[in-house]
């Protein structure tokens, strides 16, 4: 039976996409200048995923006052959603949230 418990993990690392400098603070997985993140987990702070592969954002919604960013693996296909940090780069959030989130969803599994 797998452990769901969230493990904080503060971790610092050099994004893989935009070379950003990321300071963690146990509750950090993505680069907050590019939102790309890197497929680590199983459940959250576990480290047992062994995919490695890169984590795509692909869409962005505001549920309950809070901003959602959505996730695929580049390389297995898992996805996944975090709640943005306050110091994501509000900017590509936007980005994010102005794709239509049903035709991502269809293009990614299209793939």
């Amino acid at each position: 039976m797998k452990n769901r418990k969230f493990q904080r993990k503060i971790e610092n690392f050099t994004c893989i996409v935009c070379g950003g400098k990321v300071k963690g603070n146990g509750f950090t997985d993505h680069c907050p200048q590019c939102l790309f993140s890197k497929h680590l987990d199983e459940n959250p702070g576990d480290r047992r995923a062994t995919c490695g592969g890169l984590m795509e954002p692909f869409a962005a919604e505001i549920k309950s006052e809070k901003i959602i960013i959505y996730y695929q693996c580049q390389k297995c296909g898992f996805r996944h959603r975090v709640k943005a940090a306050k110091n994501d780069n509000f900017e590509a959030i936007l980005k994010l949230a102005s794709r239509p989130f049903i035709l991502q969803k269809e293009k990614k599994q299209a793939d």
